[in-house]
């Protein structure tokens, strides 16, 4: 018996980073499966083109591919926002597939006659626009940090008995730097908003899940981040005219009914499979 699926009228999605070790792509898979979007924004680095290796692409990275895909042959609305690890997909802004788009900023009608802007985020990074090899260099120490931190949490929880634990967390909420640059990015993110006259502005980028409001001297705005699937396992849904933080729950998770699970298959079988889902979607 299929578990019946919880509807969706905007899904956001940002920093997945498939492709890297630090990606929670068996969480976000069993997350996508009890959902049904009417809309996905995919908010930027989903794949991470940065530290793409062939030597690193698990099952469990294609099946999410093959998923949003699947979402795609069924008419989902999806817009690929374009971020700094997938930067290379701005070459290609504009290319649109049957309900699918590559675009690098986009701005939706809502409930109430409200505007919501989407964008990544990195446009705001002075390390992004000014010394791009530094922001690499950075992204591998991160991913670096999050093998590390892998191995703690192994060791904490099955050695110790205790929670996991989360170094870059750590680092971010404990350097005034980082958090003052956190900081900076949501207040300059809702003045733009504010000056073009959104009602909500959402980013991606700093993998902070956000929702708050926002005012300056021209107005007010409600700024929100999806956060990410490395750290934070969360994402954006819009119901009703109203917004949450999905943040995932591996207990709550456990006790949902189960889909009829596929047969377990290979990369090369699910690019198969893919390629076969674009058949039918393009012979309707």
């Amino acid at each position: 018996m299929q578990q019946k699926k919880r509807k969706i009228e905007i899904l956001v999605l940002s920093d997945v980073h498939l492709g890297t070790y630090g990606c929670h792509a068996k969480q976000l898979l069993s997350y996508l499966k009890i959902i049904k979007p009417k809309i996905v924004v995919l908010n930027g680095d989903i794949i991470d083109i940065w530290q793409f290796s062939k030597r690193y692409w698990p099952k469990s990275h294609m099946k999410i591919v093959k998923h949003v895909m699947g979402w795609m042959s069924k008419g989902v609305k999806i817009y690929y926002v374009t971020g700094n690890h997938d930067e290379m997909l701005r070459k290609f802004c504009g290319f649109k597939m049957g309900s699918f788009q590559i675009v690098n900023k986009v701005v939706l009608p809502i409930a109430d006659n409200k505007t919501a802007w989407f964008f990544h985020g990195d446009v705001f990074d002075v390390t992004m626009q000014h010394s791009k090899w530094l922001a690499k260099l950075g992204a591998i120490g991160y991913d670096t940090l999050i093998l590390i931190n892998m191995f703690a949490n192994f060791i904490s929880e099955k050695i110790f008995k205790k929670g996991k634990l989360s170094f870059s967390k750590k680092i971010k909420n404990s350097v005034k730097s980082a958090v003052k640059f956190i900081d900076n990015f949501e207040t300059t993110a809702a003045d733009i908003g504010i000056s073009n006259k959104y009602d909500y502005v959402i980013c991606g980028h700093i993998h902070q899940p956000e929702m708050r409001e926002i005012t300056n001297q021209h107005g007010s705005i409600i700024y929100l981040n999806s956060g990410d699937w490395i750290e934070n396992l969360t994402a954006l849904e819009y119901n009703d005219g109203k917004w949450i933080i999905y943040k995932y729950d591996e207990a709550v998770m456990m006790k949902e009914i189960p889909e009829e699970e596929e047969s377990e298959l290979n990369n090369s079988q699910l690019f198969t499979n893919m390629l076969e889902e674009f058949n039918i979607m393009n012979v309707s």
